[in-house]
């Protein structure tokens, strides 16, 4: 019995996706790659359906300045998983948003520090707002927390994800005031000219942070860490920073994904340290509370 034209399509994509599979696995050292919830969509799809297809131009130059952290000497070692100021892992689904929810994730995630408030029981905030409701960026199709963070002081706040539910496409703005949970009074970057020294800092000092990366290799990764080789700087997705580890062989960040917990390591990438792998810290940012 021949397949339908779009069940033969996926299995195509599938082959296709094993193939490239058993490829990086035979030449990768410290990653390990294999079939995952996206083999059976092309490379193509993969990037238009869930990275930043038509991310604007890095154009809008905001005067902010630099994160600086004083007096703190990083450990070889950080996980803010451990000091529950990491909201659970989320799924942005079919849609572009990865954006709004690396904003999102660090606002939640500042906001528990700041209060010392465990992050596993708070009740997450609205992506979706900012999908719906920032003008500058576009939606589902791409944006940059940086706008994201100027939209959050503009409206006035983010309400919670209860009041403001995700739906994983473009919305009509449905924001109301009256029902912010959450504000900031600014945001910063979190490092400049890729110092990865500087961004490792400023993440134990001031809390896991929003970082954009190239996220087009990450559809095969299954677990370990991945290495620089295995990206280009091409930023097209954007995440949570959330710890490092430098006392392995292989020196790692700690990245939570946005792809749900049934992705990578339960929802999380590590990274290969000191390659600026993935361009993980060209570009950086912390929110004001």
């Amino acid at each position: 019995m021949l397949l339908p034209k779009k069940k033969l399509l996926r299995f195509e994509n599938f082959k296709l996706s094993l193939d490239r599979v058993q490829s990086r696995n035979t030449v990768a050292t410290n990653t390990v790659f294999g079939l995952t919830k996206f083999s059976d969509l092309s490379v193509e799809e993969f990037k238009a359906t869930y990275l930043g297809s038509q991310i604007p131009d890095n154009a809008h130059s905001y005067d902010v300045g630099v994160l600086t952290t004083e007096n703190i000497e990083a450990p070889t070692t950080w996980d803010w998983r451990t000091q529950n100021k990491v909201t659970p892992v989320k799924n942005q689904e079919q849609c572009g948003s990865c954006w709004a929810f690396s904003t999102v994730e660090n606002i939640e995630s500042i906001y528990c520090v700041k209060n010392n408030i465990d992050c596993t029981t708070f009740p997450p905030l609205s992506p979706q707002e900012i999908v719906d409701c920032d003008t500058v960026d576009q939606g589902c199709s791409g944006g940059w927390p940086y706008d994201a963070y100027q939209f959050v002081i503009t409206e006035g706040g983010l309400e919670d994800d209860s009041d403001y539910p995700y739906t994983a496409q473009d919305g009509t703005c449905a924001f109301q005031a009256n029902l912010v949970k959450v504000t900031i009074s600014s945001w910063k970057y979190a490092t400049t000219n890729s110092d990865e020294t500087t961004l490792q800092t400023n993440l134990v000092g001031w809390g896991p942070l929003s970082v954009c990366v190239d996220a087009s290799s990450w559809q095969d990764y299954t677990g370990g860490v991945l290495m620089a080789a295995d990206c280009t700087n091409n930023i097209d997705h954007c995440v949570q920073l959330v710890g490092y580890d430098m006392t392995q062989a292989t020196p790692f960040w700690i990245v939570r994904n946005s792809w749900a917990a049934d992705w990578g390591e339960n929802g999380y990438i590590r990274l290969q340290y000191g390659q600026d792998t993935c361009a993980v810290c060209d570009v950086a940012f912390f929110s004001v509370i």
